[in-house]
């Protein structure tokens, strides 16, 4: 990255495990890839947020609510999920819908970093 080139600030999200206790290995893989792909692109991870996968509803994790935060206050740019279903089930697609809108709404994308969603843009 050159000299004074500004780094966008995103945040990785991660909703894999179900035992918030006991982070498993699809926690530590959607961690890892994060990591990777805003490495590979120059991004940068202001803060890794977690939650527990299980509630479809996003908005009713607390660590949903605190991307929502950090979207609302303008302190991110972009929003790193592994895949869809981390925000919210295909069962429950309109509330991921809803959600990316709202980003969006705020300047704010969503970014898939699993490789075969990832190379998509």
């Amino acid at each position: 990255m050159a000299h004074g080139e500004s780094v966008s600030p995103v945040v990785l999200y991660v909703c894999a495990d179900r035992a918030p206790e006991a982070p498993g290995d699809a926690t530590e893989r959607a961690r890892t890839e994060g990591r990777a792909f805003a490495q590979e692109r120059g991004l940068t991870i202001a803060e890794v947020v977690t939650d527990t996968y299980g509630e479809p509803d996003p908005a009713r994790r607390r660590g949903w609510r605190r991307v929502r935060q950090l979207a609302q206050t303008g302190q991110l740019t972009a929003v790193l999920v592994r895949w869809p279903s981390a925000i919210a089930p295909e069962s429950a697609r309109e509330l991921r819908q809803r959600e990316a809108a709202w980003l969006h709404d705020r300047g704010v994308c969503v970014r898939y970093t699993w490789a075969p969603l990832s190379s998509r843009g």
